[in-house]
């Protein structure tokens, strides 16, 4: 794998049928919410969501998701956007941002919940193993596209960057850290952990909500903690913020949320007892 990865010189067109292109970057992000709805509907039933209800909830997930990790994205780039209004539909060149998909799946889940009657947190929990293992998929459409790398370097595990593609700064580099495959097995990782955590605790019988918000904070510190590290060899632009880039701070945002919300829950779970 890392051989082919160091000599493989990814193209991002998948198949060309005479005007009509399309693009690894599209099959990735496809195949990662295919991903994560196997993994969903396999869960649902452990976690007493019917099968219909579930894919109401999935329908708007993945319309909001989209929505919300591009428009967070155009927001980050307005003066880009601004003076290229076409190319904020011209969603195969990349520019869907994670964060920007969980806020608007949060939403999503929110709104959806207040509707149905159903826990917000046994839903959120139901959507993060799928989530993770979208997100280690998605990111390899990263590596076709040619984008959000690292710095260069001379390891073994690089990979080739059209001269076209690399900033200014590093013209004369050839190979650089490959941070897309870094984030895709953390995101791996993390999923497999997150299913381990769901398997043994089913055969517990244990699936309440003290486990779901456990699962939901276990996944925004781990996951904020991999993104956090990943930007400091990242080299494509991003608005800085109190000396960090953006998904820095966001990430340290989350991981802050995250103990307010085991703060809260143990209150809460407290007074309850």
């Amino acid at each position: 794998m890392i051989n082919f990865l160091h000599n493989f010189q990814p193209n991002p067109i998948l198949i060309s049928l005479g005007p009509l292109n399309l693009y690894w970057y599209g099959l990735f992000m496809v195949s990662g919410i295919l991903a994560a709805l196997i993994v969903s509907f396999r869960l649902a039933k452990y976690y007493k969501i019917d099968s219909n209800t579930l894919l109401d909830l999935c329908f708007w997930l993945i319309i909001n998701g989209l929505i919300g990790a591009r428009v967070y994205d155009i927001l980050l780039e307005y003066t880009y956007y601004l003076n290229n209004p076409l190319d904020i539909f011209k969603i195969w060149q990349g520019g869907l941002a994670i964060h920007g998909a969980i806020i608007g799946g949060l939403l999503t889940i929110y709104f959806f919940s207040r509707k149905r009657t159903l826990s917000p947190w046994r839903l959120i929990a139901l959507a993060l193993p799928g989530l993770a293992l979208g997100q280690a998929l998605g990111r390899w459409g990263n590596y076709f596209n040619q984008e959000l790398f690292g710095l260069p370097t001379s390891a073994p595990w690089g990979i080739p960057i059209q001269v076209l593609n690399r900033p200014w700064a590093y013209i004369s580099n050839s190979y650089f850290q490959p941070t897309f495959l870094f984030e895709s097995l953390g995101c791996l990782i993390i999923f497999t952990s997150l299913l381990l955590f769901n398997i043994y605790f089913i055969k517990k019988n244990k699936l309440n909500k003290t486990f779901f918000v456990w699962m939901i904070v276990y996944y925004m510190i781990s996951y904020s903690i991999l993104r956090f590290t990943l930007e400091t060899i990242r080299i494509d632009w991003a608005p800085t913020f109190l000396g960090l880039r953006w998904p820095q701070f966001m990430s340290l945002i989350i991981i802050f949320a995250s103990f307010f919300l085991i703060i809260f829950n143990s209150h809460a779970k407290t007074k309850n007892d």
